[in-house]
């Protein structure tokens, strides 16, 4: 057994909020992470924002003004280069980055990487290739995302009824989908419906900041009531497993922040068919042809779309196709790969 320790300082949030309400795709990631190590038998600690100390599912939550131990096996700082100031007399340090790297240029980053000198770890090639040849670093590795349990046991299911969903945040181009489907897939398939998931809520002081600009978006997407478009605000992963288990395709055009795209990685996981553009990360994401479509445009997104809410047989081999190949990203495997790095 090994002590490892991560560092967290974004929002404020625990092992429990995860099963309480919507939370953003780092947080997650962070919250599956610990428990996945600590099902692997290790003692894991994370230091963050929370608001008191909890013990949940193996994992010890604490507040990060309380310190933070000073020689673990294994140490994560995540997103943040302040945090590389703790445990100093780790065995291993390792920077985790879950946005495009093009931030780490930054000089107080590169000071700390060259202090530091920790393991960057990436989520895929398309987000590794964001981080500069000259970047400070004391090793770079690419370990994807793990897809939460929850979406990865969906039985094989009959063609649903012609409803699409859009599960990412609203400012990643659901102005530019909600326009889409007013003007070529609604028209031409009136019967179809839009599910918009999200809110604010769950990007804590972040979606605060960013409340003008996602209400605006949100609005747009209620004046469309009358074209099929439900805004259904956000949900947590058991009701989203409910929720895709009835959805007949994703649509989302995708963006260059998107360096994982935990939407698409659950949707697919679930055998939800997806129409995706080629920005960022969703190649790595998403089987063209097989698992969905990438296309480039409006026209052809809005066609795609409109084939994989009426063909029945073609969304039946893409849900069937997604089944069998889009669950080998468990967190047991991602965990295994940190793990890996203290050897």
């Amino acid at each position: 057994m090994s002590r490892i320790v991560i560092a967290d300082q974004s929002i404020a949030f625990d092992g429990t909020s995860l099963e309480r309400g919507a939370l953003g795709g780092a947080e997650t990631a962070l919250i599956e992470l610990a428990q996945a190590l600590a099902s692997r038998g290790h003692e894991v600690s994370v230091h963050n924002l929370c608001e008191k100390a909890v013990d949940h599912r193996g994992v010890a939550w604490r507040p990060l003004r309380d310190g933070v131990p000073d020689a673990p096996d294994l140490f994560i700082a995540n997103r943040g280069n302040r945090l590389l100031q703790f445990a100093p007399r780790a065995r291993t340090t390792v920077f985790w980055t879950h946005n495009p790297a093009t931030y780490m240029r930054k000089p107080r980053y590169q000071w700390a990487f060259l202090r530091r000198r920790p393991i960057i770890v990436f989520l895929g090639e398309s987000h590794a290739a964001t981080y500069p040849w000259w970047g400070i670093d004391g090793g770079r590795r690419v370990i994807p995302y793990g897809i939460s349990d929850r979406f990865l046991h969906a039985a094989p299911r009959t063609p649903p009824a012609p409803r699409a969903v859009f599960t990412s945040n609203p400012q990643r181009s659901l102005d530019w989908l909600l326009q889409i489907w007013a003007e070529r897939i609604h028209p031409a398939m009136p019967t179809a419906e839009l599910h918009v998931f999200g809110g604010m809520g769950v990007y804590g002081s972040f979606g605060a900041r960013k409340a003008a600009q996602m209400n605006a978006v949100f609005e747009q997407a209620k004046a469309l009531a009358d074209k099929g478009v439900v805004l259904r605000g956000a949900v947590g992963k058991d009701q989203l497993v409910s929720e895709l288990a009835a959805a007949r395709c994703l649509l989302y055009r995708g963006d260059p922040g998107e360096t994982f795209c935990l939407a698409a990685g659950e949707a697919q996981a679930m055998g939800v068919p997806a129409v995706v553009e080629a920005i960022g990360s969703l190649p790595e994401r998403v089987r063209h042809g097989e698992t969905g479509f990438i296309v480039d445009g409006q026209a052809a997104f809005a066609d795609a779309a409109l084939r994989l809410l009426r063909d029945d047989d073609l969304w039946l081999r893409q849900h069937q196709t997604a089944l069998a190949t889009q669950r080998d990203l468990t967190w047991d495997r991602c965990a295994a790969s940190f793990e890996a790095l203290m050897r």
